[in-house]
């Protein structure tokens, strides 16, 4: 005999089953992970959603997690070694009308079902500044009707050899900054509360201290008109004394009367408990709802005209939607860049490669996938078939036998590695009292290879790449602190590959050490000259000018 089923129950029954499908957590309709090619610049490149299609490339599986749970890549803490090096590219069929919210929450569900990663939420101390007040702090009451803000001020007036220096903003302009003696940029904040002031101050140019908020300690009630100052970092012109460039330490206790304390603050972290170093494997018919897209080779339209006589500034930038353009780029830059070569990697320019300067606009068939930024492996193909077409080049490529720098060891001074830590190189701000333009490198878990690897990007010095010579096995702790100078970087002019013998930075006249100074003291390695095999692009032929538009 059947019993009869109250009415209430089957209500129930049904809105748990109603719960059990709302609660379900968002997916992608389709994902596609696999392992990212070797590029020479590899980091993290997202876009937003064209066409129901999500990408992320170079990606790994700390940015997964960035970009899942809105959290800095600094805080995600734990995890296996290789959860900084091994990189993926994600491609991933987003349902029309998701929110960026439910895209993280897609995210969030790949992350748990194809690495099968499991996380938790922590508290930990974590380094950061705090603002606080010295005894006599030098602000100036505001009246309260100035624009609030901090902005940056001209300096050096407009003659000759005064450096100015672009950077794109979120919204798509420009702001241009004029450095004044000692590699300075200058703010006037007007009308700021030292909470505001604080928390801009981070992302202020060359103020160098991290990525963690300031705490405000200054006890400091209203608001506040003053001015500020400080040498940003690399672009200290060669030949300065200390007394002509100033830290932001410094700016904030002779300049503000207020002091920078390093603290040790309680910070939100994410922790991870497991993760697969390699994902499942794509389900069947991926390929077919998510086809390979081929990078483009040519861009749609581009107008290439000479720069205008007497024109200030370079600007160089990849906008959404396909877009890229320049303004005042020698053409020896655009070359390097077609290439994605530095400096003595391409050879036989002619002189004029040097002083012809040109305006590019130029807009890439349909979205190219390349974001706000540069997308150096994108653009190559596309500003390679432009100069071959306008500007009529021929090249070649060869081997040549070259000095270049190989890592050695001297009397080492590391220390050895827990294999389990996690492998990372990364930058941390110059601690009080560092000479201005200082860069710290803090390299956990790395062997040699893998240093020698990330010298190649630290400076201009090394654009034929470094080997490791050291003979060191296996991995090694170490901080490596040592001055930058923007004049070192800049691309040398023509001549033979590796006609230079030797360091080509001199000592820092503010007291830092180059890089060579401090990889030998510091680390007891040494970086020398030896000749190597090295693939070079020559250019056999390159016009003054472009043809017409």
């Amino acid at each position: 005999m059947k019993r009869a089923i109250p009415g209430t129950l089957l209500l129930l029954c049904a809105c748990l089953a109603v719960s059990q499908t709302t609660d379900a957590p968002p997916k992608f309709d389709a994902a596609d992970i696999r392992v990212s090619p070797k590029v020479q610049f590899p980091f993290v490149r997202t876009g937003p959603v064209r066409g129901g299609r999500y990408e992320a490339k170079q990606a790994t599986v700390v940015d997964l997690i960035h970009l899942a749970y809105d959290i800095d890549a600094d805080k995600v803490l734990g995890g296996p070694s290789w959860l900084e090096m091994n990189r993926f590219d994600v491609t991933a069929k987003v349902p029309a009308g998701t929110t960026p919210d439910t895209q993280k929450l897609m995210m969030q569900s790949l992350l748990a079902d194809r690495f099968k990663l499991v996380i938790h939420k922590e508290t930990k101390p974590l380094p950061t500044y705090a603002l606080v007040a010295g005894k006599k702090p030098q602000l100036k009451q505001a009246e309260g009707t100035e624009d609030s803000g901090c902005k940056p001020v001209a300096q050096g007036g407009g003659g000759e050899g005064v450096m100015r220096l672009m950077m794109g903003n979120d919204n798509g302009t420009t702001t241009t900054f004029t450095l004044g003696p000692g590699g300075t940029v200058q703010y006037a904040c007007r009308n700021m509360t030292m909470e505001a002031f604080a928390a801009g101050l981070p992302r202020m140019m060359g103020s160098q201290l991290g990525p963690n908020p300031i705490v405000e300690d200054t006890g400091l009630k209203g608001r506040w008109n003053f001015d500020v100052r400080w040498s940003v970092g690399m672009f200290g012109p060669m030949g300065q004394s200390q007394g002509d460039r100033v830290t932001v330490f410094e700016a904030m206790e002779k300049q503000l009367g207020l002091k920078l304390e390093e603290r040790q603050v309680p910070t939100a972290v994410m922790v991870v408990d497991s993760v697969n170093q390699k994902p499942s494997e794509n389900p069947t018919g991926t390929a077919d709802v998510l086809p390979v897209v081929p990078a483009p080779t040519e861009f749609e339209v581009a107008s290439v005209k000479p720069a205008e006589p007497g024109g200030r500034g370079m600007n160089f930038r990849t906008q959404a939607g396909g877009r890229f353009t320049t303004q005042g780029i020698p053409l020896r830059n655009l070359v390097n860049q077609a290439f994605m070569a530095n400096g003595d990697q391409v050879v036989g320019l002619p002189a004029f490669a040097d002083t012809e300067r040109f305006d590019i606009n130029a807009k890439a068939p349909g979205d190219a996938g390349m974001s706000p930024g540069v997308d150096r492996e994108a653009l190559a193909p596309m500003l390679r078939a432009l100069l071959v077409d306008r500007f009529k080049m021929t090249y070649h490529t060869e081997d040549r036998q070259v000095p270049a720098y190989s890592l050695v060891a001297g009397k080492p001074r590391m220390k050895k590695a827990d294999p389990a830590s996690r492998t990372f190189c990364k930058d941390k701000p110059a601690p009080p009292g560092s000479p201005p333009g200082s860069r710290v490198l803090n390299c956990q878990n790395v062997t040699m290879a893998q240093f020698a690897d990330r010298l190649q990007f630290m400076t201009g010095d090394f654009s034929l790449g470094v080997v490791d010579a050291t003979g060191l096995e296996g991995t090694w702790d170490f901080t490596l602190i040592f001055s930058m100078n923007f004049m070192a970087m800049m691309p040398r002019g023509g001549g033979d590959v590796g006609a230079a013998g030797g360091p080509s930075a001199p000592p820092d006249p503010s007291g830092g050490l180059t890089i060579f100074e401090a990889v030998e003291k510091q680390l007891g390695l040494k970086l020398e000259k030896q000749k190597r095999s090295v693939q070079v692009t020559v250019i056999d032929h390159i016009e003054q000018k472009p043809t017409e538009n």
